[in-house]
């Protein structure tokens, strides 16, 4: 596979995105609120708990849960996406047949336009997390191979967390009503991806459940790799797991896809 034009068409579908994230600077500080905010108030609460129990829950200090809430919000912004809640405007408006007839697939332009949000928010995100890691003391030692592995980890992380959310966003081809389907996949995210509290926290079963579906390895994972959380097997079986996972969605799209593109028909407004 040649893969130059591919990085002809990422290029010049960033800077176009790049235009565009700045011409509306105040909606992406607005998303760029919520991320910070969340798992704000998560560490609020869970660092009252702690402190009113001793110091400790779990097993977790007061400054490990600001270590693991401070790290939860970049790792969450870097791997989280947005598709789902567009695709139903495109299929219902018909916005999305042009896309078809381009010679690349539609899934490149979303990821340059979501890697590109990333890139810019950061510049924000960065700085608010080490100003909560200051003002929370958040207890953040993790070893150097612990932060060599979070690098890879937290890419697999975006890869995956993209795929299956691209794949449930196809649900619109079905239905162009969809958000029953969106509630329901965001509900099961906050929950076993540990951004409610870390996934040690809640009963066996849950986490199992965690453990056996993807959502663990798209955010929960990266986070404990860079708290130092993990041994040095569990990172190696971690990100093992998520290339597996990322294999199994990547075929499940492929199918998927097919599926949907037979089907397609757009609705005019």
């Amino acid at each position: 596979m040649r893969f130059s034009p591919y990085l002809g068409i990422y290029r010049a579908q960033f800077a176009v995105t790049l235009a565009s994230q700045l011409q509306y600077r105040v909606e992406a500080l607005i998303w760029l609120f919520g991320a910070i905010l969340q798992p704000l108030i998560y560490l609020i609460v869970w660092s009252t708990v702690s402190q009113t129990n001793g110091g400790s829950v779990g097993g977790y200090s007061t400054g490990a849960f600001a270590a693991y809430f401070v790290v939860l919000m970049l790792v969450n912004q870097w791997t989280d996406t947005w598709v789902m809640y567009e695709f139903e405007s495109r299929i219902r408006e018909g916005t999305f047949s042009p896309k078809l007839l381009r010679p690349i697939h539609p899934i490149h332009s979303d990821v340059a336009d979501n890697v590109t949000h990333k890139f810019l928010t950061s510049f924000i995100l960065i700085p608010v997390a080490v100003l909560l890691a200051v003002i929370f003391h958040a207890t953040l030692r993790p070893p150097l191979w612990a932060l060599a592995a979070f690098v890879p980890s937290l890419f697999l992380a975006f890869l995956l967390r993209f795929v299956v959310e691209w794949t449930v966003a196809l649900a619109c081809f079905w239905t162009t009503r969809v958000g029953a389907v969106n509630q329901m996949y965001a509900v099961a995210v906050m929950v076993l991806s540990g951004q409610m509290a870390p996934l040690s926290l809640f009963p066996p079963p849950v986490q199992t459940l965690a453990t056996i579906l993807p959502f663990r390895w798209m955010v929960a994972f990266p986070v404990d790799l860079a708290t130092g959380a993990l041994s040095p097997h569990d990172a190696l079986v971690g990100c093992v797991t998520q290339a597996v996972w990322l294999a199994l969605g990547v075929v499940l799209l492929n199918v998927v896809w097919r599926w949907a593109v037979r089907r397609y028909s757009a609705v005019g407004v």
